[in-house]
Order: C-alpha cells, then structure tokens, then sequence
C-alpha cells in the first residue's frame, strides 16, 4: 500500500527554490561562456548587441531573462514580477523540462496552487478590461 502525502505550497516552495535557482543559474551559465564576452560599460555594451548574429541576440536576451529570475529567486526582486512572488511562473517554466525530478516537484507545486500554467493564464485573459 502505497500512502500518499501532500505537502503544502509553503513547503514545496521552499523545496523549490534552490534546484530551480540552480537549473536556471547552469542555464544562464552555459550561455555565457557560447556568448562572446559582454562588457559592462553602456556603449561597449550596446555596440556588443549589435555585432551578435540573431541566434546570438536571442541568447543574449534569455540570458538576461535567466539572470533576473535567478535574482528574484535570491531576494532581488525582478521588474515584471511581484516582490511578494518566491517563485514566479516563469522560473518555473523556465526550469522545467531539464530534470525529471524538479519537474515532477514543480508539477506538484502547481496541483497544490490549485491551477496550472494554462489556468493562469485563462484567468487572466478575463481580468483584463
């Protein structure tokens, strides 16, 4: 006999956290040593963005995108999402789909909310004027 148990969104939260801080920080990782160096300074910067093929440019984008989900996981709030959310949908997203079991964690952790990405995404359509 088989006992299942269920664990509080709290707790998956919790639970959550660091392997899809980790999966997203090894993303971003391997983006950034297939991207030529990106200098920090604004017009270094900007002339950077231009020399990169558009492979290269959408990688560069996903990498920004994973660096500011991998802060609001760290406590960095990242603009676009609420600085109450430890977890935004789309770190969970953005995780899933490399490790079968963070994705089977991340797949409990939305059954426990109570909607999954698609409801969400529903519901908002409604909410909107």
């Amino acid at each position: 006999m088989t006992t299942t148990t269920r664990a509080a969104p709290g707790d998956l939260v919790a639970a959550l956290r660091l392997p899809v801080w980790n999966t997203l920080s090894a993303r971003a990782e391997g983006l950034r040593r297939e991207l030529p160096p990106r200098p920090d300074a604004p017009a270094e910067r900007f002339a950077w963005l231009r020399s990169l093929t558009p492979e290269q440019a959408r990688d560069a984008a996903l990498l920004d995108h994973l660096d500011a989900l991998c802060g609001h996981l760290d406590g960095k709030p990242a603009l676009g999402y609420a600085a109450d959310d430890p977890l935004p949908d789309a770190a969970l997203e953005a995780a899933e789909g490399f490790n079968p079991q963070l994705t089977a964690l991340i797949t409990r952790y939305r059954a426990a909310r109570g909607a999954g990405p698609a409801g969400r995404a529903e519901g908002r359509r409604h909410e909107r004027p």
